[in-house]
């Protein structure tokens, strides 16, 4: 579309502004599976929580996973920067100065690792998140302790990150530029690893051609997110999402069958959300600020994401999903139900596989056939 003279620009669609199409043929929930599978790791719901302190805890991640999902512990997040982060917690209101405080205290990667080995010694998954620039410093120390997927997420990743703002410690600042090039970088893992947030196609095929086994596509763009505000970025979620399905097309031709997942993260909050996110291309979704009002959400209610805590340009407020709230559903309900609450933000993968027999199809890799029709924004 022409913006002006001699500049133009695409049209991009979010997902409020698309709707999904029945095909003739439905399917009972019996014939319906949500499963998803990435690299050698099966779970039984297309789900990966978000690493948000907000709302995964070792705690949270070993109920996460016992309902049929992945959660991220964030490797740079306040579990990871004080012994008793839960007593941390509990003093944080709405404030995004006192947010920032608590988060300058630096990373402890002593702590990291205990993190990881409580995970493991609980029998759940272990994937932690870590952001590009801090990556070459702490990955070592969480491939030592031994998780089984490594995250390297950003508001927005590119397949070598070149930076010189120094260590998470000062004691240890650098004085040259650090580049992190993810091609050799992943090349010499034994763990798959995901990567993003990207928002195009070109990004996407340039992960993809990293090694990456999962690309991120989106930012985690919820209500308390100024990203597009402060920085004018934005991603339209429907068209993201379908031009990184045909990034992996063609990346799967040029490599002969080689098959990279995409994990939708922004702009979900509802079971609809999801189910038309999976049927534009996406493999799973990762979920923050939807599972925010859980009983067990070590937030009590309140959501943030790691851009709120940025000690220069916060990209995010922290949001009360719990107020007035006094009888907050648990995980479960939230997840896979029952509930009793018609709104659509409960029982979101009860709704999803509803959604995926209503339109006919029994898994997740066919419903991203499903028809798709552009109707207006609600």
């Amino acid at each position: 579309m022409e913006i002006g003279l001699g500049r133009s620009g695409r049209r991009g669609y979010h997902l409020d502004e698309i709707a999904l199409v029945p095909m003739r043929r439905t399917r009972g929930q019996g014939a319906v599976s949500t499963a998803w599978q990435i690299d050698a790791h099966h779970f039984e719901l297309p789900l990966v929580a978000a690493p948000s302190d907000a709302v995964v805890s070792p705690a949270t991640a070993i109920e996460i996973e016992r309902l049929g999902g992945l959660a991220v512990l964030d490797g740079e997040g306040l579990w990871c920067r004080y012994e008793d982060a839960a007593t941390e917690l509990e003093t944080l209101t709405d404030d995004s100065a006192q947010l920032q405080q608590l988060y300058a205290k630096p990373v402890v990667p002593e702590l990291l690792r205990a993190r990881i080995g409580e995970l493991r010694a609980s029998g759940v998954r272990v994937a932690v998140r870590l952001a590009p620039q801090h990556t070459a410093e702490l990955a070592p120390h969480a491939l030592a302790e031994g998780v089984d997927l490594l995250v390297i997420q950003g508001t927005v990743i590119s397949a070598e990150h070149v930076q010189n703002e120094g260590s998470l410690r000062p004691e240890r600042a650098q004085s040259e530029p650090v580049s992190l090039n993810l091609k050799t970088f992943i090349a010499d893992l034994d763990v798959p690893v995901i990567v993003g947030g990207v928002t195009n196609y070109q990004t996407a095929l340039h992960l993809m051609r990293t090694g990456a086994a999962g690309v991120i596509i989106g930012y985690g763009a919820h209500l308390g997110s100024s990203t597009h505000t402060v920085l004018g970025i934005e991603v339209p979620m429907a068209t993201a999402i379908v031009d990184a399905a045909a990034a992996r097309r063609d990346y799967l031709d040029e490599t002969g069958g080689r098959y990279v997942h995409l994990i939708a993260y922004g702009d979900l909050s509802t079971g609809g959300d999801i189910a038309k996110a999976l049927a534009c291309g996406a493999d799973a979704v990762m979920l923050g600020d939807a599972l925010a009002a859980a009983a067990e959400s070590p937030g009590d209610g309140l959501y943030w994401d790691a851009t709120a805590s940025h000690p220069r340009v916060p990209r995010s407020e922290i949001v009360d999903f719990a107020a007035g709230d006094d009888d907050r559903p648990t995980l479960e309900e939230l997840l896979v139900g029952p509930t009793a609450d018609p709104g659509g933000e409960r029982n979101l993968f009860g709704a999803v596989r509803r959604a995926m027999g209503k339109c006919g199809y029994s898994s997740v890799k066919e419903f991203q056939k499903a028809e798709l029709i552009v109707t207006t924004s609600r």
